[in-house]
């Protein structure tokens, strides 16, 4: 279900750019419940943008030329008359779509509520969860995590984006990752207790890090930490929703606003559990960055860190910088612009 109750589902074609500079390229864009998704052909995720802080740059023209907030580092041009008033229509405000349920949809509904809630106390709750992440389509994972994102952004502000900061980022994540890398990494300007991995691929970590360690390969940690992370990012968001809250998503296809609200509440107090040092180790050997460096933030954060502060990754060899100085500070100062 989208924003807006005439529209089960809505998407169109649309012309994308990451940044100034950039190629434009063709693009699908969905039309979601909180947030726009950005996707590439084959249906993979490239940007989640949330609805509430979505401008239009050029008001009135069409095609109308729009961005993710007041920076136009990144765009979108989109031609269809349908969508552009579909996103016109919710710029500023969501609005709580209740579908129309008659009585022969609502006598099915309850029985396969309550089939499920017998398969939950037979199965037990992880199978019920395994079936209901299992369910979710890549383009619904990314819906998902967009919208967990936007709820962290209304406590934090918005993400930052100046423009060299965040060419610098890729320049980290293609260091970190090589050049066939997926998913985004996301700086927000608030305080987390962690990195955060959300559904569709998006790394989440906090500016505090970028300005309080002088160290890239300190923020290196935090994301190769976030990517190492074994939990499927559903199944952590279900394990805090809920049964009712699966069980609704296994019927409707869809995760309540009000359990994604509240997981992200709870990612800004406790964060996710961190990942354990046996598995960082062969992480950061595989990323080419030192452990020692990450160690101090662990030890920071109450974590243990007393293997990687010992930890040989790189098995005595010198590691290659993660960016260059001028890189580094054009990083740090990716919120200031």
């Amino acid at each position: 279900m989208t924003a807006l109750s005439q529209y089960e589902r809505l998407e169109s074609l649309g012309l994308w750019r990451a940044a100034r500079g950039e190629q434009r390229r063709e693009v699908i864009v969905s039309f979601g419940n909180a947030t726009l998704v950005v996707s590439d052909a084959a249906g993979r995720p490239l940007s989640h943008w949330s609805l509430p802080a979505i401008i239009q740059l050029n008001q009135g023209v069409v095609p109308a030329i729009f961005a993710p907030d007041a920076d136009v580092a990144e765009s979108l041009e989109i031609d269809d008359p349908i969508m552009i008033d579909a996103i016109n229509t919710v710029r500023g405000q969501i609005v709580k779509a209740k579908p129309r349920r008659g009585r022969l949809r609502h006598g099915l509904t309850a029985a396969v509520l309550l089939a499920l809630t017998v398969a939950a106390a037979s199965w037990g709750p992880g199978l019920l969860r395994d079936q209901a992440a299992g369910s979710l389509s890549d383009l619904r994972r990314a819906q998902v995590g967009a919208a967990v994102l936007g709820h962290l952004q209304a406590s934090t502000g918005p993400a930052c984006r100046g423009a060299q900061g965040r060419a610098a980022l890729q320049t980290l994540q293609t260091r970190l990752f090589g050049l066939n890398r997926t998913g985004q990494v996301i700086i927000l300007p608030g305080v987390l207790p962690g990195p955060a991995s959300l559904p569709g691929n998006l790394t989440v970590i906090d500016r505090a890090t970028l300005v309080r360690y002088d160290d890239p390969f300190v923020t290196a940690g935090d994301i190769v930490a976030s990517r190492t992370r074994a939990d499927d990012p559903v199944q952590d968001i279900l394990r805090h929703a809920g049964l009712r809250a699966t069980v609704h998503l296994l019927t409707s296809g869809t995760l309540p606003d009000t359990a994604l609200s509240s997981y992200a509440a709870y990612l800004l107090d406790q964060g996710q559990p961190p990942v354990s040092e046996a598995q960082l180790i062969p992480a950061f050997a595989a990323a080419k960055i030192p452990t020692a460096p990450y160690a101090e933030l662990r030890t920071a954060r109450g974590q243990n860190g007393a293997r990687l502060m010992t930890a040989k990754p790189l098995n005595g060899a010198e590691p290659e910088p993660v960016l260059t100085d001028a890189a580094w500070l054009q990083l740090q100062s990716i919120c200031d612009n």
